[in-house]
Parts: C-alpha cells; sequence; structure tokens
C-alpha cells in the first residue's frame, strides 16, 4: 500500500455491517484507520489506547465526551487525549480517518 496514491473516500462503503472500518497503517499502538457509520449507528462508550484525533471526510458525526458534544462535519478535525471516554454518532452516513499516536 506505500507509495500508493488512494482516494480516501472510496477506501470503504457504508455497509449493512456495523462499523465498517479499515486499518491503514499501523505501528504498535499507533494507526491510521478509516471508518464508516451508517446514519443514526452509534459507537458506544469506550476509550482510546493512545492520544487520537478524528477526521471527518464525508458525512456528519457528534463526539460527546462526558457532558461535552460537539458536531463534525466534513473537513473538521477533533484532537482528543487517551484514556478519555467518548461515543460516536452518526447524524448521516458517514466516513472518517481515526488517527492514534
Amino acid at each position: 500500500m506505500f507509495y500508493n496514491v488512494l482516494k480516501a473516500k472510496d477506501l470503504i462503503s457504508i455497509k449493512d455491517e456495523k462499523f465498517d472500518r479499515e486499518v491503514l497503517m499501523e505501528n504498535g499502538e499507533s494507526n491510521l484507520t478509516i471508518r464508516g457509520l451508517q446514519k443514526d449507528e452509534i459507537i458506544d462508550t469506550h476509550t482510546s489506547i493512545a492520544d487520537a484525533a478524528v477526521y471527518v471526510l464525508d458525512g456528519e458525526i457528534e463526539m460527546h465526551f462526558d457532558a461535552e458534544k460537539f458536531t463534525l462535519d466534513k473537513g473538521e478535525i477533533l484532537m482528543f487525549k487517551k484514556d478519555k471516554e467518548h461515543k460516536v454518532f452518526a447524524k448521516k452516513d458517514s466516513k472518517f480517518f481515526l488517527i492514534r499516536i
């Protein structure tokens, strides 16, 4: 896969399967993953194993942290520290990068 030009939005499709994802690169706890969620899908409350960033390629998602909620549209990024409980809600069919470092 290295040294290839990839069309990020075409790497995964929104499927009937929940939480469609593909790991593109991985090194220990660091990785680059592309995720797909259908409208109204939820990734339940969890924590990240590393500091992370979410970059929305298409659609719209909500990131919930305790009492705070952030709405992310196409082209927006949110960064957060590891061990911070959060959940993800897809307001539309959505694709996003999850970057853990």
